[in-house]
């Protein structure tokens, strides 16, 4: 089966079981990451996803698409998740707070990949940009159905809200008296209709 590339050529398309490897060596890496941050041995990515190291090298050749990947990886599972919460949760409002709680998790335990994309390297000079345009819309979908559904107050800017959840989310790693996800409880609270 092939696909067509953006010059219009056709490109094979990854078997299912290539795109299933592929999604175990993210898992794996994703982990190593929020353990032991991202210049985790790739020897130690290979074991957690019972792979040899060749094998993680033939689909990321450089340490710097792995993180690439990875990231990817964690925003696509996040935007996913979005529509998935709203057509299986009780509530717009529980949706929400539900895809907000995976945000803040995507945000909280990226440990080094912050200081990874801060980096000179061109790879990570779009990733900003990409998460932006694939979670804003889907922060914006969940917005839209708890106001229209009344629970909590409109005019709500996603991009506001997401920034304000960032913030809030700043260094919690590194302070153990420090619990964002409180803190962002007690924002997404004070979004609800009075």
């Amino acid at each position: 089966m092939t696909g067509t590339d953006t010059s219009g050529s056709p490109t094979p398309r990854k078997r299912a079981d290539a795109r299933r490897n592929q999604k175990t060596l993210l898992d794996a890496a994703a982990a190593a990451f929020v353990e032991s941050g991202v210049d985790v041995p790739v020897r130690n990515i290979a074991a957690r996803a019972g792979v040899g190291v060749g094998t993680i090298y033939r689909h990321f050749p450089t340490r710097a698409d792995l993180i690439v990947a990875v990231y990817r990886h964690q925003v696509e599972a996040c935007a996913a998740a979005g529509p998935d919460l709203l057509a299986n949760s009780p509530t717009p409002h529980t949706a929400l707070a539900r895809w907000i709680d995976l945000f803040v998790d995507f945000l909280v335990t990226k440990h080094g990949l912050a200081e990874a994309l801060q980096s000179d390297n061109a790879a990570f000079q779009t990733l900003h940009t990409y998460f932006i345009e694939r979670l804003l819309p889907v922060c914006t979908q969940l917005l839209d159905a708890a106001v229209e559904a009344r629970e909590i107050v409109p005019d709500i800017d996603p991009y506001e809200l997401m920034r304000g959840i960032g913030n809030l989310c700043i260094g919690a790693g590194n302070d153990p008296r420090y619990d964002a996800r409180r803190m962002v409880g007690l924002m997404i609270a004070g979004l609800r209709v009075r």
